[in-house]
């Protein structure tokens, strides 16, 4: 699942992203969603949050349990 849609996106949830220094690489960061950053309802690059650790990036995937 890809994280442009903002319903599929919850404080908590493990998510895979892109930090801003990996664009170009497209090097996934994992981590715990802690707050929501981006305000509409879908981006077509991923929506942008803040993980537990303070790294912010653009959601690239929903990890599965």
């Amino acid at each position: 699942m890809d994280g442009q849609n903002r319903k599929d996106i919850y404080p908590g949830l493990e998510v895979g992203i892109i930090l801003k220094k990996d664009q170009r690489s497209g090097n996934i960061t994992y981590g715990i969603v802690k707050d929501l950053l981006t305000s509409s309802a879908f981006h077509s690059r991923g929506i942008k949050v803040r993980l537990e650790d303070g790294q912010v990036g653009r959601v690239a995937e929903i990890v599965e349990d």
